[in-house]
């Protein structure tokens, strides 16, 4: 039987000793804990090792920095969310037609978008997430898709638009300056899937 590798998230090193992976599972912890108390905006590498009772050093060496462990607190979600679409029932998973598949994961990429929306808004600030490992995944699987629907057409370009709006600082935009609810938002995802998959004369 072959070795079941992992999805390609974030990049992970290579399987860690277990020592390592007690200090990382105990450091995630710690994180989770202070963001939901707190929020992420403030967080400090400094504060977490503190609260998960390991040296400061072993924080900066396993994430490097604030982002590097923002991102690894998104890391188990997003593991998630790709099995669902990747190999999970229909209409996210396989099994559904192709369009009915593209809505149902742009509705998937919203709700969990909003699951964890200020670590989304923080990260998005920079480039952290501009065609991360996660970004990539989910364009293939558009893309994909999109050919299935729209044969011939530029299915790159097409999967880039509709990931586009799908992004927390402009549905946060939607839901509190525009005054939309969630259902309006993926309602208008919705429409644009429409719009773009509809058979040309």
């Amino acid at each position: 039987m072959r070795e079941r590798r992992s999805l390609p998230v974030l990049g992970q090193p290579p399987p860690e000793r277990a020592d390592a992976a007690r200090n990382r599972q105990k450091i995630i912890e710690a994180a989770s804990r202070m963001v939901a108390a707190s929020g992420a905006g403030d967080l400090s590498l400094d504060e977490v090792a503190r609260e998960a009772c390991v040296g400061v050093g072993t924080v900066y060496r396993r994430f490097g920095d604030r982002t590097g462990l923002l991102l690894a607190l998104l890391d188990e979600r997003e593991r998630r969310f790709q099995a669902a679409f990747l190999s999970g029932p229909p209409p996210l998973g396989p099994g559904a037609p192709a369009r009915e598949r593209i809505v149902a994961f742009l509705h998937a990429l919203a709700d969990r978008i909003l699951a964890d929306e200020a670590l989304f808004l923080l990260l998005e600030k920079g480039t952290a997430r501009r065609f991360s490992g996660p970004y990539r995944v989910h364009h293939v699987h558009l893309a994909s898709l999109l050919a299935q629907v729209c044969p011939g057409a530029d299915t790159v370009y097409l999967a880039d638009a509709l990931l586009a709006p799908v992004n927390a600082h402009l549905i946060a935009c939607q839901r509190e300056e525009r005054g939309m609810t969630v259902e309006r938002v993926k309602a208008g995802l919705e429409a644009l899937v429409a719009a773009v998959t509809r058979p040309t004369p």
